[in-house]
């Protein structure tokens, strides 16, 4: 009797001896999940940071240029929005048809003012916007390896975009590392395209290509400030 009891606390004890040597190693299995905010990344850059300095000296015409002339559209838009709202007070709450026919030709002629307006500074601000354009991509062709960088580093198993995550503590953001690798991939740029770039390597196209109008009836945004 007592040496089958003696067996039985042997096995048992080697059981547990098992259970336990084998749990750790189960627990070590999990996924590393980190977030960056690549946006970031590549705006804090070295070479964005650079590129952004150099582009106030090289494009300095150009981006006076467009503040000029955007405030003064801006004070045009304004005085035109005045003296439409003040046609529509001078109607009443009972406007005739004459009334109703001036009052839409006016909306109307404000609506292509704001559209011409918006168009003129795209068109003037293209070459600032284009060198912009030439610096992102340039920093974009080393982004991927720059991530690959920071998970193998870092023992990464899953990258998500800070935006897509609902919580995550400080310590899970990688962008900052994402920084680090993207300053040693790529320490700079240069902000004067080649002649005929365009974006995503669609070469040949006109420069002076104005942007597509925006769509019948809509109210297109005041005009932006660009370049600075």
């Amino acid at each position: 009797m007592r040496k089958t009891l003696l067996s039985a606390v042997a096995m048992a004890t080697t059981s547990l001896v098992a259970f336990a040597a084998s749990a750790p190693a189960t627990a070590q299995v999990r996924q590393a999940i980190a977030v960056v905010n690549v946006d970031q990344a590549i705006g804090q850059s070295a070479a964005a940071q650079t590129a952004g300095q150099q582009m106030q000296v090289t494009y300095k015409a150009q981006i006076d240029q467009v503040n000029a002339r955007q405030t003064a559209l801006q004070t045009e838009l304004q005085q035109k929005q005045q003296a439409l709202q003040a046609a529509v007070q001078a109607a009443g709450q009972s406007p005739t048809d004459a009334q109703r026919t001036q009052l839409q030709q006016q909306y109307e002629a404000f609506q292509r003012s704001a559209q011409e307006a918006q168009q003129e500074l795209q068109t003037l601000n293209q070459p600032v916007a284009l060198a912009r354009e030439y610096v992102l991509e340039q920093i974009g062709a080393k982004l991927d390896d720059a991530l690959r960088a920071v998970m193998t580093k870092n023992n990464i198993d899953l990258l998500v975009k800070a935006g897509a995550a609902e919580a995550f503590q400080p310590s899970a953001d990688v962008t900052a590392k994402l920084v680090q690798e993207l300053n040693t991939l790529v320490p700079s740029v240069n902000i004067v395209p080649p002649q005929g770039w365009r974006p995503g390597g669609q070469q040949g196209q006109q420069q002076g290509q104005a942007a597509p109008p925006p769509a019948a009836g809509a109210t297109p945004p005041p005009p932006q400030p660009e370049g600075r």
